[in-house]
């Protein structure tokens, strides 16, 4: 079972590292040319542009550790489950924040679901589940 679940996470830090790109590459593409379309002044696309491109590449460190953290779990190294939990929590409650102030758009789900891989991977692995 906690291979089953370890599995679970590192799907959702692959997750995370593709929806990076994504975001970055397609999200910004979009969002740039609605910017143009409404004459958005050079210095607030600018600016728009650093924090939309920070963001893509917090998810992709933020993939990253967790692919790394539960890789090392499955080879059976005893690693803190904290650093996935912390991303878990925040990908749920972001997610949680989007869907309510969206008023329920499916879309911010693309927080929600890598979120529960990983809090389901983030949960304590009991001695039974732990490799001897």
């Amino acid at each position: 079972m906690a291979r089953a679940r370890t599995v679970l996470g590192l799907i959702g830090g692959a997750i995370l590292v593709l929806s990076s790109a994504a975001h970055s590459l397609l999200g910004w593409k979009q969002l740039r040319s609605e910017l143009a379309s409404v004459q958005a002044p050079p210095d607030l696309v600018l600016g728009l542009a650093i924090g939309w491109h920070f963001g893509g590449v917090a998810m992709l460190a933020l993939g990253c550790i967790v692919i790394s953290l539960l890789l090392k779990r499955l080879k059976g190294e005893n690693v803190s489950s904290f650093p996935a939990l912390v991303v878990a929590s925040a990908y749920l409650g972001f997610g949680t924040w989007a869907i309510i102030l969206s008023h329920m758009n499916p879309f911010f789900l693309v927080f929600i679901v890598p979120g529960c891989l990983l809090a389901v991977a983030a949960l304590p692995v009991s001695q039974r589940g732990a490799r001897q």
